[in-house]
């Protein structure tokens, strides 16, 4: 196949089984969303270029899918838009632009498609689908203990079971910063080096950071403390920075709150989020089984005002639904296919399409052969390809008896039915 016939590079086709299982989970986590109280919203798939742009940190701005003007301006080259990077600055665009119509605190969940121009790999892409939760304009913990409950629930609805919270704090690793006498200024960049760690390693870590003009010793006794992932050592460094006492207090609080949770939530000094807007609470979701994190969020408090919004706090929650799709195995049987296949043999469509329409009105899915074949063996093999459930005969004797031939296509059983009991016998066939 040449390349031109190739969906893209870092984009995907779905056919009609995967499609189906992925808008079972997209169900799946709406429900669980919704049973929390959050209402769907949806944003145009693109922004504008000045909205987006310095939003996400050094990494993301690279990440940015821009297009060009159109028009009259296309053959100057430049951008004016670009696809979203995700669902969050959007959001908080919308804040900014209808907030004096929206109920505060505001709650809503988001899944759709968003795009990274990424270097596409094995489970990367650079078209995927996120599910995000968020509520805007609550400092309250519980707003951000209810997003990580919302999230663990739509975890399990989706069948992951064996998963943890690391659980951080912006707040605490700026007062580990400040600790150590990083410069404020570099620290956005920093943090943007440390969360590279599990990527990188510590060793290429410690090289960037000393690039960004930390020097040697410092960068690598910081390094040592993040890796050790121990909190007793990061709680004692904090002992006297104000800033990293908040920080973990905010911690603590989310810990107190989702204690439910049974285990499956600790504070991990070594969790960072590399997003530049993320000021409070910060967490991910690590899962047995499942590469990298398949749930992150956080507490975002000025990113409505970066956007031109009010000053209003915002904390929300995504799950990776690609990363947890990716790695389960489709259940046995879960295929979905018709329920019911109408075979054409003679000129009785008239009949036939009767029948389908009562048929569908009982919300069966039905399927009937257009193709060119008159052979029965032909069309039960178009049956099949469609995982018809049962298929529907009407030949020249079936006709002239008033009657159809109901098949059924797992154990090859068949009986004949009169046509005005045709629909009836079909769903009892189903239902047993």
């Amino acid at each position: 196949m040449g390349q031109a016939a190739q969906a893209p590079s870092g984009t995907r086709d779905f056919l009609a089984d995967d499609l189906r299982r992925r808008k079972a989970a997209v169900a799946a986590v709406s429900e669980i969303f919704e049973r929390y109280g959050f209402d769907p919203l949806e944003t145009p798939a693109f922004e504008r270029l000045e909205v987006v742009t310095g939003k996400y940190g050094e990494e993301a701005a690279n990440l940015l899918f821009k297009i060009l003007r159109r028009g009259a301006h296309e053959a100057g080259g430049q951008a004016d838009l670009a696809l979203r990077y995700d669902h969050t600055v959007p959001l908080a665009r919308v804040i900014g632009t209808h907030g004096s119509k929206l109920p505060f605190p505001f709650k809503r969940y988001a899944i759709g498609p968003v795009w990274r121009a990424d270097r596409p790999q094995e489970g990367r892409f650079r078209e995927f689908v996120q599910c995000d939760v968020d509520t805007v304009g609550s400092h309250s913990p519980l707003a951000d203990a209810e997003i990580v409950q919302a999230v663990a629930d739509g975890l399990e609805a989706l069948g992951v079971i064996d998963f943890r919270f690391l659980v951080n704090s912006r707040e605490a690793l700026r007062g580990l910063l400040e600790v150590y006498n990083v410069d404020t200024f570099l620290s956005d960049g920093v943090l943007a080096s440390l969360d590279k760690l599990d990527k990188l390693g510590a060793e290429a870590v410690v090289t960037e950071l000393t690039e960004r003009g930390i020097s040697a010793t410092t960068a690598e006794r910081l390094v040592t403390d993040i890796v050790a992932d121990s909190p007793d050592l990061i709680r004692a460094k904090l002992e006297t920075n104000p800033r990293g006492k908040q920080g973990l207090a905010d911690v603590d609080r989310l810990l107190e709150l989702t204690g439910d949770l049974e285990g499956r939530i600790a504070f991990s000094p070594r969790m960072v989020r590399g997003l530049d807007y993320y000021t409070g609470a910060i967490w991910e979701v690590e899962a047995a089984g499942y590469p990298g994190a398949v749930a992150a969020g956080g507490r975002y408090d000025r990113l409505v005002a970066a956007l031109g919004g009010p000053e209003v706090p915002a904390v929300g929650g995504s799950v990776g639904i690609e990363r947890i799709l990716a790695v389960q195995e489709p259940e046995s049987g879960g295929d979905h296919g018709l329920d019911v296949a109408l075979t054409v043999l003679e000129d009785s469509g008239g009949e036939l399409l009767r029948l389908a329409r009562e048929l569908r009105r009982h919300g069966l899915r039905v399927g009937t052969y257009l193709g060119s074949s008159t052979k029965l063996g032909k069309q039960l093999t178009w049956a099949n390809a469609h995982k018809a459930r049962v298929a529907v005969i009407r030949g020249t004797e079936e006709q002239s008896a008033g009657a159809v031939t109901v098949r059924d296509m797992t154990s090859g059983e068949q009986q004949r039915v009169a046509d005005a009991d045709a629909a009836q016998r079909i769903e009892e066939l189903l239902r047993d």
